[in-house]
């Protein structure tokens, strides 16, 4: 089989290896234990090219891919309460943006379900809507008690198993292969990996530490860092490698070999004596990527933040179809004061964030003071139309670029004073981090990235 080369790096071990550099969620060490069969689409049809800007339509946004002249693989992405919001956001992110017909299932008695950091995620269906569907692919998301709440449900462990006894592709990431699957006895004769934390639960026989494992029908993969070279890896057998070398170019993968790249200028400290207070604005067409990873990794760090909609109900539908709900509306920020303030990507969005005025004026007093403020993605743009940027340097994603005055194009995120940007999707795990480093320095950011098994950046 091919690997997706020039994205990935490819091992001559006697299994390949296909690799994405450590910066910004790539496939990293991707390893089949034996020969991959992809379920594709007919070879000669592939997935339809995606447009390389910037797209307008606010569900699947920056970029999108549809299949053309084949039914749309279904996929099946169950949550329930405690579930890792960054591993089933990216996961249906990803998976959508490749083509696929994604469905999000609640195993609770409620479709709106509270994940593991704490991010409002509302269902398209119960799991009950699910048991006679026939699915290409079922993905377990992990977090705990998230992984426990799949494992205790007994129409997701029928249609689980179902998948497997009828060679269909199957997967599960973080503590899921070994609280669910493993119980379900869906683990038997495979290679496996999961998060550090439960890879004793299973056999030392059979037990690997790869980033992301395939084996048969079951792939398996590590943790949040993981997530999107265990999407990418699905999207390669769903579609094809030519459709995940395109999706993981789009999601601005770092290449192979290549180290994450940060820019500081005009550095000064961050630290506070406080529990930050952390805003995060979201609207209709938000880029769910980057929302819940700045949500998770911030909480994951003790950061205080609040999740507030511009939009008149509290519920948002995010670029590529996922709902979340804010913590509460703007207006009931509007007297806050927050220590940071960062602005999620999305082309509709940010629009929309642009257009908020207490929004505005929050951002305006918060430049006037002194305090730290920022954007990934899109929003940049935002920033510098309100005259926030000014003389100070700043990156973007590469479709809104040059739009900002002195745009930095070499490197994922960029910090000038107290002002910090990122280029968007799969740099939202170093923007995240970053900004944990700044409050807090390398060592809490370091922790908070081995919980996620991500590579901290080296420099």
């Amino acid at each position: 089989m091919k690997s997706i080369s020039p994205l990935f790096s490819v091992s001559t071990a006697k299994s390949p290896i296909f690799y994405f550099s450590p910066i910004s969620l790539r496939l990293s060490s991707v390893k089949f234990a034996a020969p991959l069969k992809i379920n594709s689409p007919d070879k000669k049809k592939p997935c339809s090219k995606s447009a390389k800007t910037l797209s307008a339509a606010p569900r699947i946004d920056p970029i999108t891919t549809t299949a053309a002249s084949a039914p749309p693989k279904k996929v099946l992405v169950p949550i329930g309460f405690g579930t890792e919001e960054m591993e089933a956001v990216i996961l249906a992110d990803v998976l959508r943006r490749a083509g696929a017909e994604v469905t999000v299932a609640s195993v609770e008695k409620q479709l709106e379900v509270e994940a593991y950091g704490g991010t409002r995620l509302v269902a398209d269906t119960f799991i009950s809507a699910c048991s006679t569907e026939i699915f290409d692919l079922v993905a377990l998301p992990g977090g705990m008690p998230g992984s426990a709440r799949l494992r205790d449900c007994e129409v997701l462990q029928k249609i689980t198993s179902r998948q497997a006894e009828e060679k269909r592709l199957y997967g599960a990431i973080c503590a899921a292969p070994a609280v669910a699957l493993l119980p379900w006895g869906l683990l038997k004769r495979k290679q496996t990996t999961c998060h550090p934390a439960f890879i004793d639960k299973i056999s030392s026989f059979r037990a690997v530490k790869t980033n992301t494992q395939v084996s048969g029908e079951l792939t398996t993969s590590r943790g949040p860092g993981t997530s999107f070279e265990f999407a990418i890896c699905l999207v390669e057998q769903l579609f094809g490698e030519p459709v995940a070398r395109e999706i993981g170019e789009l999601l601005l993968m770092n290449p192979a070999g290549d180290d994450p790249k940060r820019q500081e200028f005009n550095e000064v400290g961050w630290s506070l004596d406080r529990t930050p207070q952390v805003l995060i604005p979201i609207a209709n067409g938000s880029e769910e990527i980057e929302v819940v990873t700045l949500i998770d990794i911030l909480r994951r760090a003790k950061v205080n933040v609040v999740v507030a909609s511009v939009e008149k109900s509290a519920q948002v539908l995010a670029s590529s179809g996922t709902k979340i709900v804010a913590d509460k509306l703007i207006n009931a920020t509007s007297d806050s004061i927050f220590d940071l303030i960062i602005l999620p990507g999305g082309t509709a969005a940010a629009e929309r964030l642009h257009k908020s005025k207490i929004l505005k004026k929050l951002l305006k007093e918060q430049e006037s003071a002194g305090r730290i403020f920022g954007a990934i993605c899109s929003s940049p743009a935002v920033l510098q139309k309100q005259g926030l940027i000014k003389d100070k340097k700043a990156t973007a994603h590469p479709a809104v670029l040059d739009k900002l005055k002195d745009g930095v194009n070499d490197a994922q995120v960029v910090i000038d004073g107290k002002l910090i940007t990122s280029q968007g999707l799969a740099t939202a795990i170093q923007f995240a981090l970053a900004i944990v480093s700044k409050l807090f320095g390398h060592a809490r950011a370091r922790s908070v990235a081995e919980g996620l098994v991500y590579q901290y950046p080296r420099s």
